[in-house]
């Protein structure tokens, strides 16, 4: 099995995984199917990590989206140049971006705006330090998280925005994490229905500054959707690891699963019951608990339950006789993006031995700045 340690005694449970060989493959697979690697604004919330980013820089993806202060200084420390913050900054947030364009000078930083108050304040800030911000209108075609919706009003925060001399439109974010049809013919066409919604306010963009508006849409489920408009960047984010949320649900993209959770039996309670180190501090919770992790060496069980450190499964009495406290199982995440942020770091394996360890450096709310 491609997943199985030579000698997992070494490796502390629970453990994060990741296979080197299947993220590389995974990257490669993302720029091959982009067609042109100048095309891919990958999100980094997924791994988190500094070493992938430099694959991905060596693999020549050019610019990246993350979320939070912290993944976006993670990623200027590793060499990224263009860095967008798919995210609206407020309060003390918005110094630590002018701090962060302070420390990287080199490196171009963007964030999203979908309202005029908070436009006000970054146009605010960025007078007082004498510079221009560059941004990207949110808009919310469905997603219903942030983002300004897609009537009539859209158009006017454009024209707010162009009228701020501190601030400059780069482009658009429209971001429909929320279309996650199994069959790609139905995702495809909820995709394009919503997508629609937001041509009104790329014709005035177009005709206001005479060329084709820069769009960054979509995520991982619709990846595969965006490629087919030529003129769209596309930004991935968990095909990099890949789940088994995703890797069920989506045939129509080949990403191989890359990120593991290494646990053992740590009890025998009770005939036909084992207990495993993987609580929900070391696993993705926000699932109903059948829905949290997959047991790849391991089968005919239920979870039943699930603690901090704990995690309770019923197994059939003939596996249950053989199972010994201390035996090894590989958890694969339904969820892997909040899964990888509550590890410290990852056994990076290759070939079954584990080579090295990559922090999860941007799990942490705040770096330096």
């Amino acid at each position: 099995m491609w997943y199985l340690l030579n000698k997992p005694e070494e490796v502390i449970s629970p453990s994060l995984l990741f296979y080197k060989d299947r993220i590389e493959n995974n990257i490669r697979s993302m720029v091959h199917m982009a067609g042109d690697v100048n095309r891919l604004v990958p999100h980094v919330k997924t791994h988190k990590t500094a070493e992938i980013v430099k694959i991905q820089l060596e693999a020549g993806v050019n610019k990246f989206k993350c979320a939070t202060i912290a993944e976006a200084e993670m990623l200027a420390d590793a060499g990224a140049k263009w860095i967008l913050i798919a995210y609206q900054l407020t309060g003390a947030n918005i110094p630590r971006l002018f701090a962060l364009r302070k420390k990287y000078p080199e490196t171009t930083f963007s964030s999203l705006i979908d309202n005029e108050q908070s436009a006000q304040a970054l146009q605010d800030i960025s007078e007082t330090e004498d510079v221009v911000s560059t941004i990207f209108i949110d808009v919310n075609n469905g997603m219903n998280r942030s983002g300004h919706p897609t009537n009539g009003l859209l158009l006017s925060l454009y024209r707010f925005l162009s009228g701020l001399p501190n601030v400059e439109v780069s482009g658009v974010h429209v971001y429909d994490g929320h279309i996650r049809n199994a069959e790609f013919s139905e995702r495809k066409a909820e995709s394009d229905a919503a997508f629609e919604k937001v041509y009104p306010l790329l014709d005035l963009i177009r005709e206001d500054i005479g060329t084709e508006p820069v769009v960054i849409a979509g995520g991982s489920p619709t990846f595969t959707v965006h490629l087919l408009r030529p003129d769209v960047l596309l930004s991935p984010g968990t095909n990099v690891l890949w789940d088994w949320g995703y890797g069920d649900q989506f045939d129509d993209q080949p990403f191989l699963h890359a990120a593991l959770i290494l646990t053992r039996v740590v009890s025998k309670p009770s005939c036909g019951v084992i207990t495993i180190d993987l609580g929900h501090k070391a696993v993705a919770a926000e699932n109903p608990v059948d829905r949290r992790f997959r047991i790849l060496n391991l089968n005919g069980y239920t979870v039943t339950g699930q603690s901090e450190e704990h995690g309770v499964l019923q197994i059939g009495e003939d596996v249950w006789e053989n199972i010994q406290i201390g035996d090894v199982y590989y958890a694969l995440p339904y969820h892997i993006c909040p899964s990888v942020a509550l590890h410290d770091y990852a056994s990076v394996i290759e070939n079954g031995e584990v080579t090295d360890e990559w922090k999860i450096v941007a799990r942490n709310r705040r770096l330096t700045v």
